[in-house]
């Protein structure tokens, strides 16, 4: 099964996904848990082109294709090769972030996202955890961690309410996502997004 999670940032998915990983492996399930951008060692040098640096560094345009070398390479190198041995793959972040943060943010590109991604990826995770919540809160926790990877973070809160806003289009209507409620406390969500996962888990199993 290949599980991503997504959500504006700040709203605690890279948390969320390291526990979903350690009960899963606690149960005796083989999980890959990863990252976009990154994931592979090609992708990790384009994640740092993209997510550090002035917010004008790159156009929206420029950033699509980035990212999607980087999908690329990660899905060649760590997705596929770790579905074809069984594993759960746990991915924090996959295309919809492009479609969200490239797609609709800066204009409408949404169409050549799609055309990209159908050309040069083809996959959608089986299952897709939305951690929703109010932006100004996951600005201030995003900024709060003092990294240098703020690019998409200092375009500010209005750019954060449009992702918002977008990532729940995305999910309105379509049957892979489940939209969880990322304001509430960390054990509280975990054990949400753990029941959803093992629910997911056993169905598929099931003959």
């Amino acid at each position: 099964m290949f599980i991503s999670l997504e959500g504006i940032d700040g709203s605690g998915k890279s948390t969320q996904a390291r526990l979903l990983a350690e009960d899963l492996r606690a149960r005796g399930v083989g999980v890959v848990l990863t990252r976009e951008p990154g994931g592979s060692p090609g992708a990790e040098e384009i994640r740092a082109l993209v997510l550090e640096g002035d917010p004008d560094r790159w156009s929206a345009e420029t950033e699509i294709l980035l990212f999607t070398a980087a999908r690329r390479d990660h899905l060649e190198k760590t997705i596929r090769p770790a579905l074809a041995a069984g594993k759960v793959v746990i991915c924090d972040r996959f295309a919809d972030s492009t479609r969200v943060f490239q797609g609709v943010t800066r204009g409408d590109l949404r169409d050549k996202v799609n055309r990209l991604h159908a050309e040069m990826i083809g996959i959608e995770p089986d299952l897709t955890l939305l951690f929703d919540m109010d932006p100004a809160i996951g600005l201030a926790r995003a900024k709060g961690r003092q990294t240098a990877e703020e690019r998409f973070e200092d375009f500010g809160a209005g750019f954060q309410e449009k992702c918002r806003a977008a990532f729940l289009d995305l999910a309105r209507g379509n049957a892979r996502f489940a939209v969880i409620d990322a304001g509430r406390d960390v054990a509280t969500v975990a054990r949400e997004v753990a029941a959803l996962v093992h629910a997911r888990l056993s169905a598929a199993a099931a003959p």
